[in-house]
């Protein structure tokens, strides 16, 4: 198992916690984002997108977290991570959906903004965030997880950019119970931090 990563993307790290959380070991490659070198005509190979991260196993190579994130927990994690049913399977990607989209324009943007001095409109951005993150916080007032009421990848793929949200100039301090489920996320066995996240 190879992963292409960099140690500051909250998609690359998505799959490093996964990779953590399931125990299996895996060969990193930094790609010096800063230098281009996800731009270079060699990594089109790998992502013809020049988008990282991007996930080797057995001859196959997978581009985009979410997709890496559904072929660990399947074919690595059994029931646990990612079911097979269809309403439990359904309401798990429905949070993969919302890391691609809302959290990745909010957040995510914000942060890419602020923390990486992109040329976006982080105000836009932080409103979208704080927006997604209402949506998140009502949703968890009165569960310990995402769905199902265990850890799952919908957990995985929503986590980073919310737990990243100061570096985009989004506080969490009126977001309780998105606080105490980054706390637990946090408390799980074999997590591993990422700069940015104690």
């Amino acid at each position: 198992m190879i992963l292409y990563d960099l140690e500051l993307s909250g998609n690359c790290y998505k799959i490093r916690l996964m990779l953590a959380f399931l125990g299996l070991d895996y060969e990193l490659k930094s790609i010096d984002f800063l230098g281009g070198e996800h731009k270079t005509a060699a990594f089109a190979v790998l992502n013809p997108f020049c988008e990282i991260p991007v996930f080797e196993d057995d001859g196959l190579m997978l581009r985009d977290s979410q997709a890496i994130l559904i072929y660990l927990a399947r074919k690595y994690g059994g029931e646990a991570w990612l079911p097979t049913m269809p309403d439990g399977l359904a309401r798990v990607m429905q949070w993969l959906l919302t890391a691609a989209n809302d959290l990745a324009r909010g957040p995510n943007d914000a942060r890419l903004h602020d923390f990486f001095g992109y040329d976006l409109d982080g105000d836009l951005a932080r409103k979208k965030a704080h927006r997604t993150l209402s949506i998140i916080e009502n949703h968890l007032i009165d569960k310990e997880w995402l769905e199902l009421g265990r850890p799952t990848i919908a957990d995985l793929a929503c986590f980073p950019y919310i737990a990243l949200s100061h570096e985009g100039g989004v506080s969490l301090d009126g977001y309780p119970a998105i606080r105490l489920w980054i706390a637990r996320i946090k408390a799980l066995p074999n997590f591993v931090p990422m700069p940015g996240l104690a």
